[in-house]
């Protein structure tokens, strides 16, 4: 059975179960698998399977303490009837870039793919255990609905979700705050999304709180992306990509494609990382960035430096100076030095910034390029590629589609992460159409995209909000303890 360590002590050992319901080590680093580089999968097998059956398989290699059956059920459960698309992440060629769609699934962005898995994986693994289970999750946006969505009354789990007031979407709004369920919460706080990540994590840590949660046999946990759990879902459409292209005849078996991913936390990269390591044949990964540049500046200069004013874009999923999931990148590309790893972290803690050895850097520059896009070319990139195509990009996919144009890689996937009917006024607004209601602008939208409303988005205007509380950073620690109360003994 492969154990799971954290990245910055490979002492802490846990199997995959434990590190999903942890969610994150002890000591404050993130579960990564030592043995990943030694898994090498069939690619002319997983080009004969479905998607489904390709979760399977993945994740059997990764989660070696679930049964193939736990798997199947797990798998079955969250994708049988979520997903409007039968290919689940179908694939698109827009101009001569792919299109990875994934944005499908019951809340139109791409943490749904992991995010109805999670809850699954979650609730299996707490069947072996008494315990129940409070995740705490920060959202730039996507995740908080995505995660609301998925363990909304899920058994003997619990879920309080932080999300920045005024800094996300209106779309994105309605649909955290209009949210039911009896074991839910939802919090606006004042600050950005590097402010509810950061003391999300110290709350993970807080030697109080969790002894508070202990004595209710309650255990916290994350949804966000530093879980595992949450990480390798998304592995599989990395794989499920290039087997589309092999059985259309864009390429053939052993050929090597590029990815261009919009990145923010850097999990979903990293899990295109992750399948690289695993046996896909990658030629370079291109980390797209907004304004909010700090990887592009990382992966330039190999310093990383959260020393800067933060900027609020149309694209706030991406709006995020600290991106925790870089912290697993730096243990696999430093040949799995958990003391280099926690050093930096430590710096990065203490003073704001860290710097990188050149041989790291240099093992990450091989593999990974980047790119930053303003709002201004944001927006230029949505009129021009619907100009051009027919196509409509929301802000987040714009800036992969922008940097996979510009790139001279050729087979690219640009990764697709939301419906553009998340984003309807910003992207209204790019082709040329001031639109103050975004109901009115879903319904402008959708003839500019040639189809209808996702339901699930369309019915968001006549719900009530469930969940109008704003708190300051502060406040967070004493809202997780009354929630123990209010989900787990009402």
């Amino acid at each position: 059975m492969n154990d799971y360590i954290s990245t910055r002590d490979a002492h802490q050992s846990v199997s995959s179960k434990q590190a999903i319901l942890n969610g994150m080590s002890p000591d404050g680093g993130l579960y990564v698998l030592p043995t990943l580089d030694q898994i090498h999968l069939d690619l002319s097998l997983i080009c004969t399977m479905s998607y489904k059956e390709n979760a399977v398989y993945i994740l059997s290699h990764l989660l070696t303490d679930y049964t193939k059956e736990e798997l199947e059920a797990c798998v079955e459960n969250a994708y049988a009837n979520s997903f409007s698309k039968q290919e689940i992440t179908p694939i698109k060629k827009v101009d001569d870039v792919y299109v990875l769609e994934l944005f499908h699934g019951p809340t139109c962005a791409f943490k749904d793919v992991a995010l109805t898995l999670l809850p699954q994986l979650m609730s299996c693994a707490l069947k072996s255990t008494s315990q129940k289970a409070l995740i705490l999750t920060a959202t730039s946006g996507d995740t908080g609905k995505a995660a609301l969505s998925g363990f909304c009354d899920v058994e003997n789990i619990g879920i309080n979700v932080f999300y920045p007031y005024k800094k996300v979407s209106a779309i994105q709004y309605r649909q955290m705050v209009t949210q039911k369920g009896k074991n839910v919460n939802v919090f606006g706080i004042q600050g950005n999304f590097d402010d509810a990540q950061s003391q999300v994590k110290r709350l993970f840590l807080d030697e109080e709180l969790n002894e508070y949660c202990a004595k209710q046999n309650i255990l916290l946990t994350s949804a966000n992306s530093i879980n595992v759990g949450r990480l390798v879902p998304q592995i599989v459409y990395y794989f499920d990509s290039y087997k589309q292209l092999v059985l259309q005849g864009d390429i053939q078996l052993g050929d090597k494609v590029s990815f261009s991913v919009p990145t923010g936390n850097f999990g979903d990269v990293l899990a295109g990382y992750y399948a690289y390591l695993m046996g896909l044949p990658v030629e370079k990964f291109y980390v797209a960035s907004n304004a909010n540049r700090v990887l592009t500046d990382f992966l330039t200069t190999g310093i990383y430096d959260r020393n800067r004013d933060f900027i609020q874009t149309i694209s706030p999923s991406m709006d995020i100076l600290i991106s925790s999931n870089l912290e697993r990148l730096l243990y696999y590309a430093s040949n799995k030095d958990t003391q280099k790893v926690s050093k930096w972290m430590q710096e990065l803690n203490e003073k704001g910034r860290y710097q990188i050895d050149d041989e790291t850097f240099k093992t990450i520059q091989n593999l990974f390029a980047c790119n930053s896009v303003d709002d201004e070319n944001t927006s230029l990139e949505i009129k021009s590629v619907y100009d051009k195509t027919c196509y409509v990009l929301d802000p987040h996919s714009a800036i992969a589609y922008k940097t996979a144009k510009e790139c001279k890689n050729r087979p690219i996937v640009s990764l697709a992460t939301a419906s553009p009917y998340k984003f309807s006024q910003d992207v209204l607004k790019a082709l040329g159409y001031d639109e103050e209601n975004e109901w009115k602008a879903m319904e402008t939208l959708s003839k500019y995209c040639q189809d209808a409303i996702p339901s699930q988005l369309k019915e968001l205007q006549d719900l009530d909000i469930l969940h109008n509380k704003v708190i300051d950073v502060a406040s967070m620690k004493d809202v997780v303890c009354q929630s123990t109360k209010e989900v787990f003994h009402d």
